[in-house]
């Protein structure tokens, strides 16, 4: 069975967002990721996640006010603020642990030529790789569906795949959302076949309703028995809100998770 990581940023959300270590840990997490920690001081999570015995897997890079927060990296004109925020990210990263960056891609607007931010996305993913690397940490890129960020740039698996074989094995790793992927193009095991080499992280949530994970039109246990038939080594993120959002809902809402 693949290895989960709960996403605190989106569940035990009845608890502080350091607190939420120690509530995945209890409930058999031995990985965490989170959207955005950088309201807690590095050295502080880091405790937390030592008290834990618990590892970070996957951290967002800061995207600042720009593009209504979505991130810098295809927004010409923001390649400083982008460089700020890749610096901060990695020196979170270095401090805290964690193996992966996703990093965002923002939404450039309409009046922005669409091969004007694709040359900023690449030239900016290909410095923050390199940077990472050199730290042996991932970037990743992330498809995410227009329903939930309209606007954003990287808004399909052709234009990530596109841009990863531009940058060659230097560049980004893909971050498998499962549940944006099932919304933009559906099909996912056999994009899992056609592209695990290229995947550094997957994530899972119900379809439509980001939910629960045994919820919705996704068979999430075929998923599981994919991925481990590709021997996917791995981290699976679980980032979705819980149906029942009050104390003791996440928790609760594990069934999928003592399932398998």
């Amino acid at each position: 069975m693949p290895r989960f990581a709960a996403n605190i940023s989106l569940m035990y959300p009845e608890y502080p967002l350091i607190e939420r270590i120690g509530a995945a840990a209890r409930d058999g997490f031995a990985a965490v990721e989170v959207q955005f920690p950088y309201e807690v001081e590095s050295a502080d999570f880091r405790r937390a996640l030592d008290a834990a015995h618990v590892r970070l897997v996957l951290i967002n890079a800061p995207v600042g006010q720009a593009a209504t927060g979505r991130g810098y990296a295809a927004l010409p004109g923001h390649e400083q603020e982008f460089d700020v925020s890749i610096e901060r990210a990695l020196d979170y990263a270095r401090a805290t642990g964690a193996t992966r960056v996703h990093v965002m891609a923002g939404s450039p607007g309409a009046e922005v030529p669409h091969a004007d931010a694709l040359a900023a996305y690449e030239r900016n993913l290909a410095k923050a790789s390199a940077a990472l690397a050199a730290h042996g940490i991932v970037a990743t890129i992330e498809p995410i569906n227009p329903y939930d960020i309209p606007g954003y740039f990287m808004n399909g698996l052709p234009l990530a795949l596109s841009v990863m074989e531009r940058l060659g094995p230097s560049g980004p790793a893909l971050q498998f959302d499962a549940y944006h992927l099932q919304i933009i193009h559906g099909d996912l095991i056999r994009r899992l076949r056609e592209h695990i080499a290229r995947i550094g992280h997957v994530q899972i949530a119900g379809v439509p309703a980001r939910n629960e994970p045994d919820r919705g039109e996704v068979n999430y246990p075929e998923i599981f028995r994919e991925l481990d038939a590709l021997r996917y080594a791995g981290w699976v993120g679980a980032e979705y809100r819980p149906a029942n959002p009050g104390p003791g809902g996440t928790s609760a809402g594990l069934g999928w998770l003592r399932g398998f």
